[in-house]
């Protein structure tokens, strides 16, 4: 029997087990635990490995474009990929003069707070200063 077919066998051989293996070759001896590990990590038997590239390469059809933005796979239709990124341009930009009107709309809140104060300052210095509590 050749070392692919065992290595096949071994494949059959459901996770449970595999993490149960694993647990009790940490206990027995930590090397066992650690090899065990390995195998089940670069062995593809818990398919970490093949999620994470389906999900971050996308098989290579993101793109970044020149103005520093970073865009998703493309559909394969131009027309539509040119509509999707004027579209998310314009929310940018909508986004961006949205954020620019509340900083002034703050600014505009915290200049009257402030010209309140300075007038409510200003009547009490006028009115003389106020009498102390006698203690």
């Amino acid at each position: 029997m050749d070392i692919a077919a065992k290595l096949d066998k071994l494949d059959e051989v459901p996770k449970p087990i595999w993490i149960a293996l694993m647990v009790l070759g940490f206990m027995v001896y930590w090397p066992i635990g650690l090899l065990v590990l390995a195998y089940l990590i670069w062995g593809r038997r818990m398919n970490c490995w093949s999620h994470a590239r389906g999900r971050w390469h996308n098989n290579g059809k993101e793109r970044f474009s020149g103005a520093g933005r970073w865009h998703g796979p493309t559909s394969g239709n131009r027309a539509f990929d040119e509509y999707r990124e004027e579209t998310l341009r314009r929310l940018e930009d909508e986004q961006r003069e949205f954020v620019e009107f509340l900083e002034r709309l703050r600014f505009a809140k915290d200049r009257a707070e402030f010209d309140q104060f300075m007038a409510d300052r200003r009547s009490r210095a006028q009115q003389g200063p106020e009498p102390q509590p006698q203690a």
